[in-house]
């Protein structure tokens, strides 16, 4: 039986509405099986097991008047249990910069804690710790409060356990000028869990580049559990790019969900690069909430050996004159599986709507798997959709040409992969970031 949710103390179980989300959130929770429908290519058999472990709470620690300073940051015990051997970080912090190809505000979390090293941000942008926004009570109307925790389980067991995150303010008419980048670093090899739930909101006319970084420093075969909730959202025109480059431990399982909310004029944009882990899952769900509010999801996935990648997707067209574009494309080998699962819904008064899926990925092994659930759900008949899946293999005889020409096998391989991916990562509006991008293809 997996050991998720265990009764630990968390930092504002006397703040009766967030004690009675997180046990909402616990109530909610179960670990889907294979007759879960949402669930069903994807199988969670690396968290099926019962030694998880969870860094208490340093929240309470700074309540309690702890010196925060006396704790490893990587297993969270005092310094004088500490196991860690030369991950150690008991005695100093540790220099968590890391030198991007592009300028950028960098957000730190080590082994899924916050690390209190703020940016200096423009003026009409507020970056708080979750907790301090549940104090000052800007969290309550947002946190999980619109998310469906029953189809949402890992969604639920982040509820449970909140505490760690951001809650992040853009002021009306604010368009920062550089990317607010969030680094996760983790370099542990103990089973560690991180449930992680940030929160943007983006005022009215507002412009922000987010970019999510999973960055492992440790062993290659470290297992770990990093849950990811982020919620966004979007006042009347305001804009969120959103690009996410997941390069986890390839023992490691990483599951996210994006949760967007956009009003009038608004447009959310993602680009998601999944390399990492032996078990991930990047879930995107979208209401375009009134008239045209808009979305483009774009995905790009790299995997081997015995891995699982899922990329799940579920726009809500709630109102007329909304748009949403999926482009996800994947690579597949060994006898790893990728699994697409994408979802538009357009309701009934959603006229003059439009919404494009398209899915495709290559085959590179005879044992490689593809699951693709591409739908279509339409209740108003002034639309215009399409949705679609192809799968296949390198093109024999283009991969013969440029062996022809002296081209090695595993380079000529490598080119076509590069270009096949080309037409998703192009979809990226950053010229730094799309080469960034680019480069770990």
């Amino acid at each position: 039986m997996s050991d998720l949710l265990p009764i630990i103390p968390l930092f504002g179980d006397d703040i009766p509405w967030l004690a009675g989300r997180r046990a909402q959130g616990r109530e909610s929770f179960c670990l889907p099986t294979a007759k879960t429908e949402a669930w069903k290519y994807t199988k969670l058999h690396t968290l099926q097991r019962d030694d998880f472990v969870y860094a208490p709470s340093k929240f309470l620690q700074e309540f309690e008047g702890e010196c925060e300073e006396e704790h490893c940051s990587c297993c969270g015990e005092h310094h004088s249990d500490c196991t860690c051997g030369d991950h150690c970080q008991c005695s100093h912090k540790p220099n968590l910069y890391i030198d991007l190809p592009f300028d950028a505000y960098q957000i730190h979390f080590n082994n899924g804690k916050f690390m209190p090293l703020y940016p200096a941000l423009s003026l009409g942008v507020e970056v708080m710790t979750l907790m301090q926004a549940v104090v000052e009570g800007q969290a309550k109307n947002y946190i999980g409060k619109y998310i469906d925790l029953q189809k949402h389980p890992f969604a639920a067991l982040n509820s449970a356990m909140l505490e760690e995150g951001l809650f992040i303010n853009i002021d009306n008419n604010i368009k920062l000028s550089k990317p607010l980048v969030f680094i996760y670093h983790s370099n542990i090899s103990q089973p560690l869990v991180s449930n992680i739930c940030n929160v943007f909101v983006a005022g009215k006319n507002s412009s922000l580049e987010i970019v999510e970084y999973y960055y492992h420093s440790g062993n290659e075969k470290d297992f770990y559990f990093n849950n990811i909730v982020n919620e966004f959202y979007l006042a009347q025109q305001a804009e969120i790019k959103h690009y996410k480059f997941q390069n986890e431990s390839f023992k490691s399982a990483h599951i996210a969900l994006n949760y967007v909310r956009a009003r009038e004029g608004a447009f959310y944009k993602s680009f998601c690069l999944q390399k990492g882990a032996d078990l991930a899952r990047n879930e995107t769900k979208i209401e375009l909430m009134q008239e045209n509010a808009g979305a483009q999801v774009d995905s790009a996935y790299i995997m081997n050996g015995w891995a699982t990648i899922d990329t799940t997707t579920d726009i809500d067209h709630l109102s007329p004159k909304t748009t949403s574009n999926q482009l996800i494309k994947g690579v597949v080998g060994d006898e790893a599986r990728g699994v697409f699962q994408g979802k538009i819904s357009i309701a009934k008064d959603a006229q003059e709507t439009e919404g494009y899926q398209m899915h495709k990925a290559l085959l590179l092994s005879d044992t490689a798997e593809i699951d693709a659930k591409p739908e279509l759900e339409i209740f108003a008949d002034n639309v215009k959709c399409s949705h679609g899946s192809a799968s296949g293999e390198l093109d024999q005889d283009q991969l013969f040409y440029m062996r022809s020409r002296g081209i090695g096998e595993n380079e000529a391989k490598q080119i076509l992969i590069d270009a096949y991916l080309l037409e998703v990562i192009n979809h990226i509006d950053n010229e730094q970031i799309k080469e960034w991008m680019r480069s770990h293809v």
